[in-house]
């Protein structure tokens, strides 16, 4: 259970030493984001913004973050997705879900930065999950009404 159900974002140039829970501090100049794990294990999360880690969307009033924050080195392994400033709790991954993510990551590091020759396209891997992120149910249910997508 997520002990925040939702962030105040605030936009800043650096991110301040000291972190307060409940605030997702992004700073565009290092195209970042960091906040307090939502989990309230007190733990500090970051999300680069880059081609092959997390996208950002500011629509004028609120903020999302995408794919799913998966805290996964971390005691808590907690996984959500911050969607409109809201906390959507994700269901856990198991070991090799997570392992898998991790290759997925490294591919699409090596092919965006050229350090593979072969690989798809990095935009295709960069988005792409290597696990289905929808959980089942009525998650699944309350998922599609809160991205508007089929799954």
């Amino acid at each position: 259970m997520m002990r925040h159900t939702c962030l105040e974002h605030r936009f800043v140039q650096h991110i301040p030493d000291t972190i307060s829970p409940g605030i997702l501090y992004i700073s565009m100049e290092y195209g970042t984001a960091v906040h307090s794990c939502c989990c309230g294990c007190g733990e500090e999360v970051v999300t680069p913004f880059t081609p092959t880690d997390w996208k950002m969307t500011f629509d004028g009033e609120t903020v999302s973050v995408y794919p799913s924050i998966g805290n996964w080195s971390l005691a808590c392994r907690s996984h959500y997705v911050i969607n409109r400033d809201r906390i959507i709790e994700a269901g856990p991954w198991t070991d090799s879900q997570v392992e898998a993510e991790r290759r997925r990551d490294r591919e699409a590091k090596a092919c965006y930065y050229g350090t593979t020759a072969s690989c798809d396209d990095v935009s295709d891997l960069a988005s792409r999950p290597s696990v289905d992120p929808v959980p089942s149910g009525f998650l699944r249910s309350l998922w599609r009404w809160v991205w508007g997508r089929s799954a």
